[in-house]
């Protein structure tokens, strides 16, 4: 796309010496003249000359912008562009001027003399008194000439002209390889060393206060309520029979449940006649054991069993175990491990805001360094009834953090280790990813890996095979591709020859056109 051109107003009465000025600060631009609406400048065709000139003097392409008849007609006649607004000229292709004043055989007078007319005053005369054996060697020479001409001008152009395209696909190999790295915290004392691989560490500290809470596990006993009820004594006599508070009945399948009567009752004489009577379980059946279902309350204990029967014709309830969560030494345990691991998740949000941009922090090498006994408040002691307990709690956690670029570096330096000979590493094609925490010490120091993995291509020396296949036929050149150069599986070099009738590839070789296409 051609550059936007550079705008020169051309103001009124200027001279061809003012504007030629002008240009000069304008070299190998495209320049367009702006005439002004009023007043005249540059009519003369001279001007117009001298300005074209300059302006191919320092390689200047000119175009003007004027609606004056006469500067246009000269503009025309110089090959200059013209235009009537500078949106015109944005739009149109410019004409490439020339700088001399001529005319055509069409403009000249009327009445100029010939040539043969002025012979007679003319300081030298040609001489036609040649004799036809002149002429023919004239002939001859002209024709020899003219042969020579037309041979050198095959040959250059056997030479020159044509051109090949050649194509190849290399081969490639993925390599990868794992690079031990070794960070040592003290940056300040620590440099990198690619060919042992360790590099500077930073040790960071950060101290964290956090508060959570858990449903306790434990139970603690509330004590148990006893099941109530009622029972239907029957009389199996002729004879009243009294029945005293206290007094026991039971269930009969299973273990046996018992039960005591809450008040004193009678029942009426006569065989069949019955009384009802409150009943609750005593205190080895209290809880959910003494609620029994309908009819099972069948036996009396005690003498009264010969004169009386029992039923009881609703179910007895009531009864049940009272128990609230307790705090358990297990639950402050399981408490303060999650609390931990939240202080290090905290810990590790505030620090990392805190490193530069190609650092990271080791995730394996966040631990708590210092927490003591007064900085956990536990809201409950153990044993205590409660559903829930809360911890607050503050720690010093402690974490190493590395450069990746430095690491990155000692993963180059072992990855140009794994290049076999010949072959070359594409830069564009190299990633990193960063591998496992083999050992952490104590101090901060870490020991981790880096993978380094990319793509080789064979080496090619793009000149030396212009020049080797320079003027092959297109059988030699193909062989002579495939032999050098490891090329990819199932491919072959692809040559286009222009013109395609050509026996052999162009005798020069910067006529032969290398592609190396890349998977």
């Amino acid at each position: 796309m051609a550059s936007k051109p550079q705008y020169v107003q051309i103001e009124p009465n200027e001279d061809a010496a003012s504007v030629r000025d002008r240009l000069g600060y304008l070299r190998g631009q495209r320049v367009l003249l702006i005439w002004p609406e009023a007043g005249t400048a540059l009519t003369r065709k001279l001007d117009l000359v001298l300005v074209q000139r300059e302006a191919m003097r320092l390689a200047i392409r000119l175009s003007l912008v004027t609606h004056e008849d006469i500067v246009i007609q000269n503009a025309r006649e110089l090959n200059i562009s013209t235009f009537e607004t500078i949106g015109a000229s944005e739009r149109a292709k410019w004409k490439r001027g020339r700088a001399k004043v001529f005319t055509t055989r069409f403009q000249r007078p009327k009445d100029e003399p010939d040539a043969d007319e002025l012979s007679d005053v003319a300081s030298r005369l040609r001489d036609d008194a040649t004799t036809p054996a002149q002429r023919r060697v004239q002939l001859l020479t002209r024709v020899f000439i003219a042969g020579v001409a037309l041979a050198v001008l095959g040959v250059a152009s056997y030479t020159l002209l044509p051109s090949a395209e050649v194509t190849l696909v290399p081969a490639q190999q993925v390599i990868e390889v794992n690079a031990d790295v070794r960070a040592l915290p003290n940056s300040d004392l620590v440099r990198i060393d690619v060919e042992t691989g360790v590099i500077p560490a930073l040790v960071v500290r950060a101290q964290i206060e956090e508060r959570a809470s858990i449903a306790t596990t434990g139970i603690r006993e509330l004590g148990s309520s006893r099941a109530t009820g009622a029972v239907v004594f029957i009389n199996k006599t002729d004879n009243a029979v009294v029945i005293p508070a206290d007094s026991f009945v039971s269930t009969s399948a299973g273990t046996p449940i018992l039960f005591r009567t809450m008040i004193d009752a009678v029942v009426p004489a006569g065989r069949g006649l019955q009384i009802e009577a409150p009943i609750e379980a005593v205190a080895e059946a209290a809880g959910g054991i003494g609620n029994v279902e309908t009819g099972l309350i069948n036996t009396v204990i005690g003498p009264l069993a010969e004169t009386i029967e029992v039923r009881n014709v609703s179910p007895t309830f009531g009864g049940e175990r009272r128990e609230s969560g307790a705090v358990s030494e297990s639950d402050r345990a399981r408490l303060l491990s999650i609390l931990r691991q939240q202080l290090q998740t905290r810990a590790l949000d505030e620090m990392e805001p805190r490193l530069e941009e190609n650092q990271f922090i080791i995730s394996e090498t966040i631990r708590i360094v210092e927490e003591r006994e007064d900085w956990m408040i536990f809201s409950q002691p153990v044993g205590a009834s409660a559903d829930e307990l809360s911890l607050t709690m503050r720690a010093v956690v402690q974490a190493t953090a590395v450069d990746e670029d430095l690491a990155r570096q000692v993963a180059f330096a072992r990855l140009g280790g794994q290049i076999p000979r010949t072959f070359e590493l594409r830069p564009d094609s190299v990633i990193y990813e960063r591998g496992t925490v083999t050992t952490i010490d104590p101090d901060g120091a870490v020991t981790f890996t880096m993978v380094a993995g990319g793509i080789v291509n064979p080496q090619i020396n793009l000149d030396t095979l212009q020049q080797n296949i320079a003027g092959r036929s297109l059988d030699e050149a193909t062989r002579y591709l495939a032999n050098t150069i490891d090329l990819a599986v199932g491919t072959t070099p692809q040559i286009t020859l222009s013109p395609s009738w050509l026996p052999h590839l162009p005798l020069l070789p910067f006529r032969i056109r290398l592609q190396v296409i890349k998977l």
